[in-house]
C-alpha cells in the first residue's frame, strides 16, 4: 500500500512582516506549509513542534539574531539536521560568511533576492525532504511487513505443532482400537471400540475438510452451490450433525426457530457447516452443564442466526482477531479439547461468500459469548419479523 506523504514545512524568520510575506509569496507551492516567526525565540517554539525541511533566517534581528538562532538549532538533536540559508541586507564580507557557515548554514543570500535563484535552492531541500519522508514511509512499511512475516512464521510453527497433536491422538486411538479388535473379536466391547474408532475417524475427516476448505477459500477455488433453501432445514441439519458434541458435554441446548418459512438463496451444505462450526465451538468452550442456544429470526432483509453460550467467554483484546486464522482463546480448561484454530476463520469466509456478516459479543472471561450471522434473504422473501417456538433438549 502506497504511503500518503505528509506536507513539507519550511520556516521563515524575519523581524519585518513585509519581508516574511515577500518570501512566502516567492516560495509558495502546492504541498508546502510555511511557518513564520518574527524573532529567534518564536522560531525555536515552532521548530520544537514541527518537522522542518528548510529554515531561511534573517541575520540582523533584535534580541536573538540569525547566527545565535542557528547555534541553538545546531545544539539541539531535533533541529541540528535542518538546512539553514541566511538572508541578509547587510554586507556579506568574508568574516560574516565564515561565521554563518561555522554555525551550520548551507548558503548565504544577499538582498535584494533573485527570485529564481532562491526558488531553485529552496526546491532542492524541499525535494530532499520529500525523499526522506518516502524512505521513512518505506522503512515503516518494511518493518510492518517484517513483523507480519514473523507472526505468520510463528503461527505456522504453532499450527504445525497443533496439527501433529490433533492427528496423532486419533491415529493412536485408531491403532489401539484395531489392536483390541484383533485380540478380543466380537461382542459388546468390540461394538464400543468400533464406535470410538468411528468418532475418531469423523474427527480426522473434519480436520482434513476444514484444512482443504480454508485453502480453497484463500485461493478463490471454493464455489457455492446456491439454491432456494428454507432456513430451518439448514439449522436442523447442523444441530443433528453436532448433537453428539452437545450431549458429550452435558450441555443444555435451547433452540428458538421462526414459525414461518425463511427462504434463502444459499448453499445448504456450506451454511450448515457455518452453523455447525459455531455450535461445535460453543460446546467446546462451554464447561459441562452449561447452556448453548440457537436462535433464528427474520430481520428486515436478512435472516439472523445467533449461537450463544455460557462458556469461558472471550477477552476484549481477543475479540478483534477471533476470526483470524489460527486464533484461539487461551484457557487451560479448553486446551485439551484440541482444535487447529481455523474454524472461525473458515466460518467468516463462508459467511462472506454468501454476502453476509458475522459478529461476536462477549462480556469477557467467564461471561460466555454470542455469535451473530446475518445472511440476505432470497429475492421476494422479505417480510415482517417472525416469532417462533422455543425447544429445550
Amino acid at each position: 500500500m502506497k504511503a500518503v506523504m505528509e506536507q513539507v514545512h519550511f520556516l521563515l524568520v524575519d523581524d519585518l512582516e513585509g519581508n516574511l510575506l515577500s518570501l512566502e509569496a516567492l516560495l509558495r507551492r502546492d504541498g508546502l506549509v510555511v511557518l513564520k516567526a518574527r524573532s529567534g525565540e518564536e522560531a525555536l517554539e515552532l521548530l520544537l513542534r514541527h518537522d522542518v525541511a528548510l529554515a531561511l533566517l534573517d541575520v540582523q534581528m533584535p534580541g536573538m539574531d540569525g547566527f545565535e538562532l542557528a547555534e541553538f538549532m545546531r545544539g539541539n538533536e531535533r533541529t541540528r539536521h535542518i538546512p539553514i540559508i541566511f538572508v541578509t541586507a547587510g554586507s556579506a564580507d568574508r568574516q560574516r560568511r565564515f561565521r554563518g557557515y561555522e554555525t551550520g548554514a548551507v548558503d548565504f543570500i544577499q538582498k535584494p533576492i533573485e527570485p529564481d535563484i532562491l526558488r531553485s535552492k529552496a526546491n532542492v531541500f524541499f525535494d530532499l525532504h520529500r525523499q526522506r519522508q518516502q524512505l521513512a514511509a518505506q522503512r515503516d512499511e518494511l518493518e510492518a511487513a517484517t513483523r507480519a512475516l514473523r507472526d505468520a512464521d510463528r503461527h505456522k510453527d504453532e499450527f504445525l505443532a497443533m496439527l501433529g497433536h490433533e492427528l496423532r491422538n486419533p491415529v493412536a486411538a485408531l491403532g489401539g482400537g484395531l489392536h483390541l479388535l484383533e485380540r478380543r473379536g466380537g461382542g459388546e466391547r468390540a461394538e464400543a471400540i468400533r464406535a470410538q474408532m468411528a468418532r475418531q475417524l469423523s474427527h480426522l475427516s473434519r480436520l482434513v475438510e476444514d484444512l482443504l476448505d480454508i485453502s480453497r477459500v484463500s485461493e478463490g477455488k471454493l464455489l457455492l452451490k446456491r439454491e432456494r433453501i428454507e432456513l430451518k432445514e439448514v439449522l436442523r441439519s447442523a444441530v443433528e450433525a453436532n448433537r453428539p458434541h452437545l450431549e458429550a458435554g452435558g450441555h443444555v441446548f435451547v433452540e428458538h426457530l421462526p414459525a414461518a418459512p425463511v427462504w434463502l438463496d444459499a448453499d445448504h451444505t456450506r451454511l450448515a457447516q457455518v452453523i455447525g462450526n459455531l455450535l461445535n465451538n460453543a460446546a467446546k468452550y462451554t464447561p459441562a452443564g452449561g447452556r448453548v442456544s440457537l436462535t433464528a429470526r427474520q430481520v428486515a432483509g436478512d435472516a439472523e442466526i445467533v449461537v450463544a453460550d455460557t462458556g469461558i467467554g472471550i477477552p476484549q483484546e481477543m475479540q478483534a482477531r477471533i476470526f483470524q486464522i489460527f486464533a484461539q482463546v487461551e484457557d487451560h480448561r479448553t486446551r485439551a479439547q484440541g482444535g487447529l484454530g481455523i474454524g472461525l476463520a473458515l466460518v467468516k469466509q463462508l459467511v462472506a461468500l454468501h454476502g453476509g456478516t458475522i459478529t461476536v459479543e462477549s462480556g469477557g472471561p467467564g461471561e460466555g459469548s454470542s455469535f451473530t450471522v446475518r445472511i440476505p434473504l432470497a429475492a421476494g422473501a422479505s417480510g415482517g419479523v417472525e416469532t417462533g417456538v422455543e425447544r429445550v433438549d
